[in-house]
């Protein structure tokens, strides 16, 4: 199949975390546009379980939802950085334990009409005790909650942040096929 032919590119805003561009295309099918598109240098996301089969999440406040969300923790990935060393970073910076295990669980787009948003999934075992790290923009408390209750409340609509919901829904769809 035929991709998409950038003819301009004009940087609209240049931030710490995104940047934003409005390209002028050549789309697959011949018509020529202009699209917004946001970068994003990729995050990774966890599920981590415990022995017993308790998962961490995060309840943080999202400024840009204007409310508190249930989520898996997750971070955004250094300039140069493997997501499976993101991934334990951010499990421990963010709930205070190192991951003895990172089991991939493949990747999601995460708004793909808008952004190259790229999101690294991961379930964490093997926890071990750390120290928690929150950076200065981070305002979360940590719950824990048995898996197949994180996962009804992703059915019931309770955990509505789509990596949580695809990283509880792999997760145990893993568990149940491993």
């Amino acid at each position: 199949m035929a991709e998409a032919r950038r003819l301009k590119r004009t940087t609209i805003f240049d931030g710490r975390v995104v940047h934003l561009t409005v390209d002028r295309v050549e789309l697959p099918n011949g018509k020529t546009t202009e699209l917004e598109v946001i970068s994003h240098p990729g995050a990774a996301a966890m599920v981590p379980l415990s022995g017993d089969g308790e998962v961490f999440l995060v309840r943080q406040y999202r400024y840009a939802t204007g409310s508190w969300l249930l989520e898996v923790p997750a971070g955004k990935l250094d300039p140069g950085e493997e997501p499976e060393v993101c991934a334990a970073r951010e499990v421990e910076e963010e709930i205070g334990y190192r991951a003895g295990e990172l089991i991939p669980l493949g990747w999601i787009w995460t708004t793909p009409g808008f952004t190259d948003e790229k999101i690294w999934l991961y379930l964490v075992r093997g926890l071990e005790p750390s120290v928690q790290d929150l950076q200065s923009d981070e305002v979360l408390t940590v719950e824990s909650l048995p898996l197949a209750e994180a996962v009804a409340m992703v059915h019931s609509g309770e955990i509505c942040d789509g990596k949580s919901i695809c990283a509880l829904l792999r997760t145990e769809h893993y568990l149940r096929n491993s």
